[in-house]
């Protein structure tokens, strides 16, 4: 008899719809990959039409793709597309950004709570004077981090709804909006520290530098708190 694992699948919006459960463990052979378990949940919930159906799935909350073997204990989560408002949720943009843009990508008639963060370009770094700050980006790399930051925050509370996050790049003005977090719920709980979160893995890993500009010349930043 094969040796089994068992796996925890969380499901969200209209997959947990479909399946008619947010959070189930499924017994699996070991040495299952991602694409096995989507074949043996096909079977277990015809209903839901998953064959048919878009959608992503993050192990251990990042991003995997279908030939990704699983072990015992691993969270799956199924993810629909994201959406929400009329524009992108995850998005360079060399633009200026506005609040209520950003917040309106996130909103919903069941969203009754938005919570926002917005960086903007400081005058004044420490004890340096700045100008203006120009932004870089691997821009294929960085909306791709964003989205998988927007899978964690939905995998980490589940009571979120949506969740939004816009970085301009190019040169900003002292005062211009740098980035702009968006986290959407039916209740503003949790939305406060999902969007904390969103904002400090951002500044962790997503690919943007930024080059400050001053009357004493202008240097690269490196470091954790680079982005903001």
């Amino acid at each position: 008899m094969a040796e089994m694992i068992t796996v925890r699948v969380r499901a969200f919006a209209g997959l947990r719809e479909a399946l008619g459960t947010s959070s189930v463990a499924v017994s699996v052979a070991a040495g299952t990959d991602v694409a096995g378990l989507m074949a043996q949940l096909a079977v277990a919930y015809p209903d839901a039409g998953l064959p048919g159906r878009r959608l992503a799935v993050a192990v251990n909350r990042s991003y995997a793709d279908r030939e990704r073997v699983l072990q015992d204990g691993d969270e799956v989560a199924l993810l629909p597309p994201v959406s929400g408002g009329s524009g992108k949720l995850f998005e360079l943009t060399d633009r200026p950004l506005s609040l209520d843009e950003v917040a309106g990508r996130v909103a919903g008639a069941d969203r009754g709570g938005v919570t926002l963060f917005a960086g903007t370009v400081r005058g004044i770094t420490g004890r340096a004077l700045t100008d203006c700050l120009e932004y870089e980006a691997y821009p294929e790399m960085a909306e791709a981090t964003l989205a998988g930051i927007g899978a964690e925050v939905l995998a980490r509370w589940p009571s979120t709804s949506a969740v939004a996050i816009v970085h301009r790049i190019g040169r900003l003005a002292v005062g211009e909006l740098a980035v702009v977090v968006a986290v959407a719920s039916g209740h503003r709980q949790d939305t406060f520290a999902a969007c904390q979160y969103a904002i400090d893995r951002v500044k962790q890993i997503a690919p943007i530098w930024k080059r400050e500009i001053g009357p004493d010349g202008s240097s690269w930043v490196e470091g954790p708190e680079s982005l903001a």
